[in-house]
């Protein structure tokens, strides 16, 4: 006797448990290593710290502090700042970089060339801040040039200011802008500018309504990406920055490692989160509107 093949729903079935087979080992994975630890601060942040111990009854007095404390207040406001800044700076530098690499270095060099740009991220990113700070600091090259060439008298310090910050995110952040652009760049066919330009149309133009509106998704991609990383960051304003400006990472470390209040930094790591989610929705929509 033959054995009877399956119906087209009853493919639909085993199909469909595939597939949730092969999802399941990331759905765990998101809820043991985010999501669960996402819930266990959201209750830390509704509880209390007095003195020693933890009172676990649930209460927005955290989120009231730190609304009320002018300091805790400023160092959010300090992160969004240089984290605009920072997107900004690097979207400004990232852009022509992207350009030329693109369409001016040949097919058979790209590879090379894009080899050679991200190099910096083959450097430990420690490391790579500490290396800013020897330029910046009081003694470092920069300081040392410029009183070698006599457009000094002596010895200025570049770091424990924002402008270092600024100066140590944007080095590694430019690259990561480079590459999200340059993936939609190589992919836009030469036929639209050629299109663009039998039209009439110049080439600033062309650029204008023709490669910057078709390369967008790749630019808030990106400018996403770099805000997401940057805003959460302790390790360069911590290292570049000092303490005279802190930035709300710097705040909730202070939180652990002084006071051990891990409900007030639950708090702040939410209202961290919460920042980095608007901006995501804003996102988000405006790529959808750009679409539609």
């Amino acid at each position: 006797m033959r054995a009877s093949t399956p119906g087209p729903r009853s493919r639909q079935g085993i199909e469909r448990t595939k597939a949730w087979g092969l999802l399941l080992p990331a759905f765990l994975w998101t809820a043991a290593f985010f999501l669960a630890p996402l819930v266990i601060m959201a209750l830390y942040s509704l509880w209390q710290r007095a003195g020693s111990r933890l009172v676990t009854t649930f209460s927005l007095g955290n989120y009231q502090d730190f609304f009320a404390k002018g300091f805790l207040l400023e160092s959010l406001v300090n992160s969004i700042e240089v984290t605009v800044i920072v997107t900004l700076v690097s979207l400004l530098l990232a852009y022509p970089l992207a350009w030329i690499l693109a369409e001016r270095v040949p097919r058979r060099w790209q590879r090379l060339a894009l080899i050679l740009a991200i190099l910096p991220f083959w450097t430990s990113y420690v490391v790579r801040s500490y290396s800013w700070l020897l330029v910046l600091s009081e003694g470092g090259i920069l300081s040392n040039a410029l009183l070698d060439l006599g457009l000094t008298a002596e010895p200025i310090s570049f770091a424990n200011n924002r402008g270092a910050t600024v100066v140590g995110f944007v080095h590694f952040f430019v690259m990561l802008l480079t590459l999200t652009i340059y993936a939609n760049l190589v992919q836009l066919p030469p036929s639209y500018r050629k299109a663009a330009a039998d039209l009439g149309a110049g080439p600033i133009r062309s650029f204008w309504h023709v490669t910057l509106p078709l390369t967008l998704p790749g630019i808030m991609v990106g400018a996403f990406l770099t805000f997401v990383l940057c805003i959460g960051d302790y390790i360069t304003p911590q290292i570049l920055g000092g303490s005279k400006e802190l930035l709300l990472p710097q705040a909730i470390m202070l939180q652990i490692a002084r006071r051990s209040d891990f409900p007030m930094a639950s708090a702040m790591a939410m209202i961290l989160m919460a920042v980095v989610s608007l901006v995501y929705l804003a996102c988000a929509r405006w790529l959808k509107i750009d679409r539609v």
